[in-house]
This record gives C-alpha cells, sequence and structure tokens, in this order.
C-alpha cells in the first residue's frame, strides 16, 4: 500500500458540504423509489429493498507503533443476497460512515444484478486516514476488522474487495486472516487478491477498462468521433488514471485530470504515460510539468465531450449541474451525480451513464476471479478482457434499448432492469417462514 504525505495545493478545496449535495443514501432511495413506482412493486417489496439485510458496526483497535492505543470504527453492511453472496468493495477514508456504506451497498445489489451476475450487494469500511499510518499499523486495522467479521465473510456469505484506501496487498492479509480462523486457505474470501495468492488477470484495471468500453460505446450513440474527442477525469487514482491510459490509448485527448491535492489542465492534451511517471514519483498530478494548474470545481465545468467523474459521491450536484459543459458523463465513481442534477443534465439534453453500469467492469471480473478460484483454473488476460467487454457490451444494449423504448434515461431504465431482477428472485424464492 502506497502512502503518501499530504500536499498543500493553491487549489486544493474543501469536500462538498452537506448543503450542496444530496446524502448519497438519500438518493439512492430516491432511484429506488422512482425505479418501484415505474415497476410498480408491492410496497412491502419495495420497502424490504430500501433497507439492508443486515448491517454490522464494529470498533477496531489499534495498538500503534510507539505502543499507544487508537480506535476506529468500522461497517460492513450487507444490503441483499437474494441472488447470491453478497459482494462488495472495503473503503479505509476518514470520510466512511454508515449511512454511506448502506447506499454503497444498495448500488452493489443494482450493479451485480445490471450484469447479471449471481451476487447481491454490500460494502465496508473503516474510518480512517490511511495516510496517516504505517504500513505495519494499517495491516494491524485491516487484520482486526476481517477477524470481526469472520464470521460473516466468506467465498458462500460475503465476499469483499479493494476500494478507496485498499488494495490487493489489503485483501491478501484479509484472506490470510479469515484463513487462519478456518484453519484452511479460503482463496475465495476476497476478491481483487495478488496474482500469487490466486488474483485473476486484468483484475486490478477491470473497472477502468470498463468505464472506457461504455465511454466510447456512449460516444458511438451520440454519433461523436472517438479519435480527437476530448475528456476530463475528475480523480486520478486507481479507477481515474486506468480510464485516462484508456481513453488516450482509444485516441481520445485528455484534457485534464485531478486528485485529491489539486488539478491540472493542457488544451493540447496530456501524456498520460508521463503523467503516471509524475505521480508514481510525486503521489500526485500537481505540478506536473506538462500542463497548467487548475482549480479542481474547474474540472467538472470544462467544455469537453466527456467528463468522467472518478472519485467519490456527490460531486456533481443542483449548483453546479447548470455550469456542466460536457456532452456525456460516464461515472467512473459511485453515487458521483446527485438526483436533482440528474433532472439538470436530462433537461440539458447531456447523456448521463449510470455508474451501476458504467463503472461494473469490477466487479465482472471479480466474478471472473471467484470463478476462476472456485474452479482452480485461471484464465489468460486476454480470456479475461472478452469476457469483460462482451458483457459490458451486452450490458449496455440491454440498458440503451430498454431507455429508448420507454424514453427514460439511461439510469432511469439501468436501475428498473437491476431492481426488478432482484424482486423477481424475492418473488421466486418466496418469504421464510
Amino acid at each position: 500500500m502506497t502512502l503518501t504525505a499530504p500536499i498543500t495545493s493553491p487549489f486544493a478545496t474543501a469536500p462538498t458540504t452537506a448543503a450542496t449535495r444530496t446524502s448519497p443514501l438519500a438518493a439512492a432511495r430516491q432511484q429506488l423509489a422512482d425505479a418501484a413506482a415505474h415497476l410498480e412493486l408491492d410496497p412491502g417489496v419495495h420497502e424490504m429493498l430500501a433497507h439492508a439485510r443486515r448491517e454490522m458496526t464494529i470498533s477496531v483497535p489499534l495498538r500503534r507503533d510507539d505502543g499507544s492505543l487508537a480506535r476506529f470504527t468500522g461497517y460492513r453492511v450487507q444490503h441483499n443476497l437474494a441472488r447470491g453472496p453478497a459482494k462488495g468493495g472495503i473503503r479505509f477514508s476518514p470520510h466512511v460512515d454508515l449511512d454511506e456504506v448502506r447506499a454503497l451497498a444498495m448500488w452493489m445489489t443494482w450493479k451485480c444484478a445490471l450484469v447479471d451476475i449471481p451476487y447481491g450487494g454490500a460494502k465496508g469500511g473503516v474510518t480512517i486516514d490511511p495516510r496517516q499510518y504505517s504500513r505495519g499499523e494499517i495491516e494491524r486495522v485491516t487484520r482486526r476488522y476481517a477477524s470481526e467479521l469472520a464470521g460473516f465473510i466468506g467465498p458462500e456469505k460475503d465476499i469483499p474487495a479493494p476500494d478507496i484506501g485498499t488494495d490487493e496487498q489489503s485483501m491478501a492479509w484479509i484472506m490470510d486472516t479469515i484463513s487462519i480462523g478456518r484453519g484452511h486457505t479460503a482463496p475465495g474470501s476476497v476478491t481483487g487478491k495478488p496474482l500469487g495468492l490466486g488474483g485473476s488477470r486484468g483484475r486490478g484495471d477491470a473497472t477502468s477498462r470498463g468505464v472506457a468500453t461504455i465511454g466510447l460505446a456512449a460516444l458511438d450513440s451520440r454519433s461523436l468521433p472517438r479519435r480527437g474527442a476530448t475528456v476530463a477525469v475528475q480523480g486520478y487514482g486507481k479507477v481515474g488514471a486506468g480510464t485516462a491510459r484508456f481513453f488516450a490509448e482509444a485516441g481520445l485527448r485528455v484534457m485534464a485530470v485531478s486528485d485529491q491535492y489539486g488539478a491540472i489542465h493542457s488544451p493540447d492534451g496530456i501524456d498520460t504515460d508521463q503523467l503516471d511517471a509524475h505521480v508514481a514519483v510525486s503521489g500526485t498530478v500537481v505540478d506536473f510539468p506538462g500542463a497548467d494548474p487548475l482549480p479542481p470545481d474547474e474540472l467538472l465545468e470544462l467544455k469537453v465531450d466527456l467528463l468522467a467523474p472518478c472519485a467519490i459521491e456527490g460531486v456533481l450536484h443542483e449548483q453546479n449541474a447548470p455550469r456542466v459543459n460536457a456532452r456525456i458523463i460516464v461515472e467512473g465513481a459511485n453515487g458521483p451525480t446527485t438526483p436533482e442534477a440528474d433532472r439538470i443534465f436530462h433537461d440539458r439534453d447531456i447523456l448521463v451513464v449510470p455508474d451501476i453500469l458504467a463503472n461494473a467492469g469490477g466487479v465482472i471480473v471479480s466474478y471472473f476471479e471467484w470463478v476462476q478460484g472456485n474452479q482452480a483454473y485461471w484464465w489468460t488476460a486476454t480470456e479475461v478482457e472478452d469476457r469483460l467487454r462482451t458483457r459490458m457490451m451486452a450490458s449496455w444494449q440491454h440498458v440503451l434499448d430498454e431507455s429508448t423504448r420507454s424514453g427514460r434515461s439511461l439510469r432511469s431504465a439501468a436501475t428498473a432492469i437491476a431492481v426488478g431482477r432482484v424482486a423477481e428472485a424475492h418473488r421466486l424464492r418466496g418469504l421464510y417462514p
């Protein structure tokens, strides 16, 4: 895990305040309510889907390197199990709270259902800033978090994966912790593992590859040429960096990128290979010599063909949506657009490709990893990439067709498809007792 000290940027800004955004949980429940009304769901089923099946809040103590004790709060929410074991990432961030995890778990349920993989949705996290702690301290927090949840995690129950602030090493520690408790190696207890422990080829950049695949399809749907199309990527992390690279390889011009420290812009386009080398040394996009500094909020309002928000929830909201100049928005992050912003974008004919479709590449290849682990047989990188593209494009076409047929937005169409599949699974299984 890379631990980078915070860097002060003259353009760094505070997170968007609650006054300017709908909370992630409220947004998720509003999207569900719209789908439930469209599907004419039974009110009892709607109520059940609006709340998680299981929620856990745990205390995570840490003995620090200097011998002192610290305590953190951890969460794991399993939203729905009707279509299979729960699936969802674990994030380490100072902004993690229970409502955020509830929303993310719900979106994972719809994401898995939309791309038709046999999982329910889950999410977890610890309220900690991993940049402020040593590698050994992060390992101890990760293992304690996993041990507290050991009875609820496993290949048949709930399969975590990396998210913000965690990586393949985090998953290795969790797998080892769960395996020690069981007395045997349990590689299927997590996905996103290192290749040497049964990880899948192509997993590391699967989310980015999926975002780029769907972004290119969205350009085609609007009859916009790929070569020379302009792109801005908000959030140059594990999803955003790969997304920018794949777009550049496809001939698009990456005009601006940002991270938590600042943003940069070049009207001639940013060389993503050179930028990656700069970030590897400095830990940030700030001060990249191939571009000029840019206030981060202005990146979201640049005149570009395609905007890819790849950071956190709620960055596109009622206040800035009227100033967004992108023709297409492809959501690499979970929940970056509030319902109010969605309505504004619809009225302005800005195409929004929803998160549950655009960033589903990660969970699709996580499913592939789980399948490979169960079979003890591993696919080539080409096989993984081909299967990912096939599933992403099939889901894109299904959503596009439903949107065209119903006259509803891509988000409304995608959510209705997903919610309908989960509701049907509940109907088929019945209610016990």
